[in-house]
């Protein structure tokens, strides 16, 4: 009998996306991305003059993210202001999209990324770093490509990808797996590997065949977006 997940989806398969540019006006770039129920919202602003003066670099600009759940994102009300998981979370996004973007042209300046998690279930940091991605582009910052995210996981010993949180709660008997990849477009550049649970190592050249699947689709929704922008 063939593996079913619990929405139905084969394990390839991703929820619906959603990704849209321009969704606030006041922001140099901003974009939305979603799988399914998961919705982010990024908003670029600068480069700008980097304060306090000491933190200045003379040779580079630099980028600094925050990474927020809202309050009001998932059934459970979370405590408003930052924690120690969305502390994480903005320092490995910032990781994930620095080696795409060329920040020489902007010394002593900082380009602040805010990602808000409207709704959550599941895969937030993914969804973040995917509109995180297309708001720098849209904000015109030099850049060598869009990175693309998504987590991987596993359900009943099978390879799944872009978890739901019903599926990442799910426990086989191994605990639950969580696995957020990032990866520069059309490239073998991996700037995200963070994995949470347990995969045999035999199995991580299966996560990354059936991740590669999934970007290749992010990235062209993505792409799909900035052109309707654009043009």
């Amino acid at each position: 009998m063939a593996f079913k997940r619990i929405d139905g989806r084969k394990n390839s398969d991703l929820r619906p996306i959603t990704a849209k540019i321009g969704v606030i006006p006041n922001a140099d770039g901003s974009a939305l991305f979603a799988f399914g129920n998961t919705i982010a919202i990024a908003a670029v602003y600068g480069p700008r003059l980097l304060h306090p003066q000491h933190m200045q670099d003379p040779e580079t600009g630099i980028l600094r993210v925050n990474y927020d759940l809202l309050s009001f994102s998932v059934n459970d009300r979370k405590k408003p202001g930052p924690s120690r998981r969305s502390q994480e979370i903005s320092k490995v996004t910032e990781w994930a999209l620095s080696p795409v973007l060329d920040l020489k042209e902007f010394p002593n300046t900082v380009i602040d990324v805010q990602i808000y998690i409207i709704q959550a279930d599941a895969g937030t940091r993914t969804a973040g770093i995917n509109a995180a991605s297309m708001a720098l582009a849209h904000a015109g910052i030099p850049m060598r490509n869009l990175v693309c995210s998504v987590a991987v996981g596993k359900q009943d010993k099978e390879i799944v990808v872009d978890l739901t949180k019903a599926e990442e709660d799910f426990d086989g008997g191994e605990g639950p797996t969580d696995f957020p990849l990032a990866k520069i477009a059309n490239t073998d550049q991996y700037t995200l590997l963070q994995l949470d649970g347990k995969i045999p190592a035999e199995r991580v050249s299966e996560v990354l065949t059936i991740a590669d699947q999934a970007f290749a689709n992010i990235y062209e929704a993505q792409k799909k977006a900035l052109k309707e922008e654009f043009s």
